[in-house]
Formats: structure tokens, sequence, C-alpha cells
């Protein structure tokens, strides 16, 4: 059987008017603003970063329908949107609602949802980006979370592209930490979970996946609670009912971003195999495109990864699926940050510096792994 493999892209919908958006990025088009104005701030510092396809309106369904037709033309079949729910309301949606859901093409690729549950930062107001504060926080009540989750059930997860394992819709939650806070400890949320769960089944579900962010630097407890001196960090994700783990981005466990892409994907995938026996869930591994802030900042932000390549990004890619087919991980699912974080430097659509270098990445590596699988299968390998 030739291999094939569920390439998940994050996809960060910060580029449409969003109302409250608007108190940031005043011009209404969202952080295409400070992506437009970036500047470099050291010699052969790569911005700003111009997009090949311009500067377009996500929640426009034509728009949204190019970047499927790209990513399903290279192997990204999967859109893993952020999703935020801020002062009892969803934030940032339209380019799921009208964009995605809107475009003819949807079909093409599948989609699910990650709840990015993290405080809204002053990172996202430029003249306020030092000041590291909280704008609004993450963390909900009991009462919110039922309202907010059963949005998803209602509004996304019977969707014909909705992506499930085991018929199950997959939920992924960025923040156990802020979960668990804002629900008042560990045993009440295990409670809405499971309920969360209860509700999925009435609503014609087989049951729901629920999937962790894994912070790899939280020493003792994945759950990010102090004071929390759980012995493993197996026995908090047993203790909620997580289904799997996966990362968002590698500088969440490889905080010295100082230097070269190599040599930080290196120290991030070298966790993948201690990951994999810790946990008595799926970890499915993640890769990074790259890491760099600075259009955020006014002044420099010195945790920025240089030297990242479409070429060295499809060795980790490949490390990657050699991860999944080692673990014999059903399905084949492998995330990468991301389909578009211009303001983080680490994204998959098509730039003016290395055109469809890193799409042409994904296809390249998916090609030769199932040109491999083929000439094993031609000599009886199994």
């Amino acid at each position: 059987m030739n291999p094939t493999y569920d390439i998940a892209a994050y996809y960060w919908p910060a580029y449409h008017d969003e109302p409250r958006w608007r108190q940031f990025m005043p011009k209404g088009e969202g952080e295409w603003q400070i992506i437009r104005a970036s500047k470099p701030k050291f010699d052969g510092h790569l911005q700003p970063r111009v997009p090949t396809w311009g500067y377009g309106d996500e929640s426009d369904p034509a728009v949204m329908e190019q970047k499927i037709e790209a990513a399903a033309d290279h192997g990204v079949n999967v859109f893993i949107f952020d999703w935020y729910w801020y002062e009892n309301q969803p934030f940032l949606e339209e380019a799921l609602n009208s964009g995605f859901l809107g475009a003819k093409n949807n079909d093409q690729i599948r989609f699910y949802v990650m709840w990015a549950n993290h405080d809204a930062p002053t990172s996202w107001d430029i003249e306020k980006s030092h000041e590291y504060e909280t704008i609004w926080p993450g963390a909900v009540d009991r009462e919110t979370f039922d309202i907010a989750t059963d949005r998803l059930i209602e509004r996304y997860f019977g969707h014909p592209s909705y992506y499930t394992i085991d018929g199950k819709p997959l939920f992924s939650i960025y923040e156990l930490g802020t979960l668990v806070e804002g629900l008042g400890g560990m045993e009440a949320t295990r409670d809405a979970l499971d309920s969360l769960r209860v509700r999925v089944c009435e609503a014609g579900f087989p049951g729901l996946h629920i999937q962790a962010m894994l912070w790899g630097n939280i020493p003792k407890s994945v759950s990010m609670v102090p004071g929390d001196d759980t012995p493993t960090q197996d026995k908090t994700i047993s203790a909620l009912g997580i289904d799997s783990l996966t990362n968002y981005q590698w500088v969440h466990y490889v905080p010295d971003t100082k230097g070269d892409y190599k040599e930080w994907g290196e120290e991030a995938i070298g966790s993948w195999k201690t990951w994999a026996e810790e946990f008595s869930v799926p970890f499915f591994p993640h890769v990074a495109v790259g890491w760099d802030t600075n259009p955020r900042f006014k002044a420099f932000m010195e945790n920025t990864i240089t030297g990242a390549t479409p070429e060295k990004f499809k060795e980790f890619l490949a490390a990657a699926m050699d991860c999944v087919d080692a673990g014999k991980l059903t399905p084949p699912l492998i995330t990468v940050n991301s389909w578009n974080e211009w303001s983080e430097g680490s994204y998959l659509e098509p730039d003016t510096t290395h055109g469809m270098g890193y799409l042409e990445a994904v296809r390249d590596a998916i090609a030769e792994r199932t040109s491999q699988g083929s000439r094993s299968q031609e000599s009886g390998i199994e």
C-alpha cells in the first residue's frame, strides 16, 4: 500500500475585517496592516514578507478558494482553524464561516477547530506590544464553556468536510491549563469534557476525539496548573480523558530561538520518541516552518529563527512521516505551523522570497515517500 498522510496546517484567521480587531489594526484588513509595514531590524532580516497572492480578504470565498486549491494540489489536506471566544462571543470567525464554508471547493480538503483559549495579548496591538498585558482573558466558566462548545457542535461538527477520527469529530484545545483554571480544577474540567462528549453523541455522532497541545517545557504536569504535583504528564492527560496530543509550535518547548532553523528543528524533533513512549495516547508529530514575530513589535525581538528554507523544512516533514510510520499512527496525522502565520514568520503560503517552495516541499516529500512505498511493494518488502 502506498503511504498517505494527513498534513494538517494551522490556519490563523487574522486577515479580514472584524469590528473588535479594528482597535488594534484600524485599516480594516487585520494583520495585513502590520505585515505591510514591517521593516528589517538586522542585516539579512527577511522583512517585510510579501505574499505572492497579495493581501486578500480571507472572508471572501473566492480568496479562500485559491488557498484551498493550492493546499489540495500540494498535499495539505486539512486546515486547523484557530478559533477564539472572548467576552462571551466568538472572535475572528468569519475566515471560517464566510470564507471556508462559503468556498465552492471546500470539499477538496477537511478542517477542524482548535480552541485557541489563550489570553488575548497586547502583542496584537503594536503600540502596546511590549507591555505584555492581557486584553481579554481566555479562561471561561462552565456556563460559557457549554455555550461555546454548543456552537461548535451546531455549526461545524456536522459539516461534510469536518475532520473525524473513527467517525468522531476532532476538537483541539490550545491551553489545558487555562481551561482547568477557568472551569475550577481537574475534576470540574473532566466533568465539563464528559458533558461535552454526551452532547456530541446526542447530536448524532459516535463520540468526540479531544486533542490537546503539548507544551514540552512543563516539568511536572501538562495541566500548567500552579501547585499541581501530578507525578507524570500522562496522569494529567488520562485524568482529563484526552484522546491525543500534538504541538502548535516548536517555540513552545524549544524557547531558545536565537539561532539557526536546522539546529532548532533538530532539538525539537528529539522529543518525539520520548513523548511517544511517555504518553498512553497517540502523539502526532508537528513541524514548524519558522519563527519571527518582529512584525508585531516596534523594537527588535531577539528570539528570531534564521536560515529556514523549503529544503530544510522538507527534511523535518520527512522525519515526521518516519515518526508516523514507526508508530503506525492512525490516522497518519502530521500538524504544521502553519498555513498563514505571517506575523510569526511561519507559513506555507507563497511569498516573493520562496515562491511556492514550502508547498512544493510538502508535495515532493509525499511523492518521494509514495515512491518508496511503491518500490517496497514491488520488491515484496512489507
